[in-house]
């Protein structure tokens, strides 16, 4: 009597897989795959400066035209951009960032990116603040370190109400002249809107008694000194934080241009207000901060715009911090 041969049940589990694979293909091919999402992530990165938390805030970015950097021919600036992969289409991508640090006795912002006065691609500050934890009710000083629309703008919401309505606003001196105190009709026509909108962004601080003015030197919250940075604006400034021994300089506009100005220093931007003296802040301040080590951050680097600086032939180096957990 003939043995019937035996199905291996292994076999049959294939073929029943394969049959279920084909099913489901056939859904997918039915349903299409799913749409992209587009969409990033609120950008926000946290590292501790001694006792202090640091919270680095994405507001967005800008684009900076090539032709704005002087100094420089357009087509070698071009060139650098080229080669380090710096996307240069319809000009130079910069970010807008925001710092906000908890000292453990205040809660404190230094610039605030640019509100609804941007365009859809900044405007995100508060956004990521929320996401990082923090409200901006709980913000009780904001620290400017210029008058540009991209570091005031967000002071205020689009009903030019207090984004902060708890906080007390800290404007140095000469920009506070420059920028605030300034009739906007005695300027040329195209300037008009920047000193309306720093008068309109200032307002609601100075209408609550809320505003206040700062020097170079001044401690304004304990931990953070005012640095003059001038040049870019004429009381530009950065804040030098100190905890515990360590230290980070938050230094505004120092830099716009990564790919290109750390490695000369001598290039100024178009919309510098005095570009002789901007280039002998930046070369100043990378200078001292390549020999003292400190960590720095900066309003328009890649963000979070936090890093180290280091001397590299007749120019410098960025050395952005990296992701660590913290303890």
């Amino acid at each position: 009597m003939p043995v019937q041969a035996r199905k291996h049940p292994l076999r049959n589990i294939t073929v029943l897989s394969l049959l279920c694979a084909a099913l489901g293909l056939a859904q997918l091919a039915v349903a299409g795959p799913p749409a992209q999402v587009k969409t990033q992530t609120p950008g926000y990165f946290r590292m501790m400066l001694g006792d202090f938390e640091v919270t680095a805030l994405l507001d967005g970015m800008t684009k900076i035209p090539v032709e704005y950097l002087k100094g420089v021919k357009t087509e070698e600036a071009q060139r650098t951009l080229e080669r380090v992969f710096a996307p240069s289409d319809g000009g130079m991508q910069t970010a807008v960032n925001a710092y906000l640090v908890n000292t453990g006795a205040n809660l404190v912002l230094m610039d605030a990116g640019g509100g609804s006065f941007m365009g859809p691609k900044a405007g995100h500050l508060l956004e990521a603040m929320r996401a990082a934890g923090y409200s901006p009710e709980q913000v009780d000083a904001v620290l400017l370190t210029h008058g540009h629309r991209d570091h005031l703008g967000g002071l205020v919401n689009a009903q030019g109400e207090a984004a902060f309505p708890n906080a007390t606003l800290f404007i140095g001196a000469p920009e506070a002249a420059y920028w605030v105190e300034t009739d906007p009709a005695s300027q040329p026509q195209d300037k008009r809107p920047r000193f309306e909108l720093a008068r309109k962004a200032t307002a609601p601080y100075k209408a609550a008694g809320k505003y206040r003015t700062f020097a170079t030197g001044d401690e304004i919250v304990p931990g953070f000194t005012v640095v003059d940075l001038a040049g870019h604006t004429p009381g530009h400034c950065g804040f030098m934080l100190r905890s515990k021994g360590q230290a980070m300089l938050v230094w505004g506009d120092v830099i716009h241009s990564h790919a290109t100005q750390f490695a000369k220093p001598g290039i100024a931007l178009e919309f510098d207000t005095d570009q002789a003296r901007a280039v002998a802040a930046r070369k100043r301040v990378l200078a001292d901060a390549a020999l003292e080590g400190y960590w720095v951050a900066g309003m328009h680097l890649p963000f979070p715009g936090i890093g180290h600086v280091l001397k590299a032939g007749g120019g410098y180096a960025w050395v952005p911090v990296e992701y660590a957990p913290l303890p």
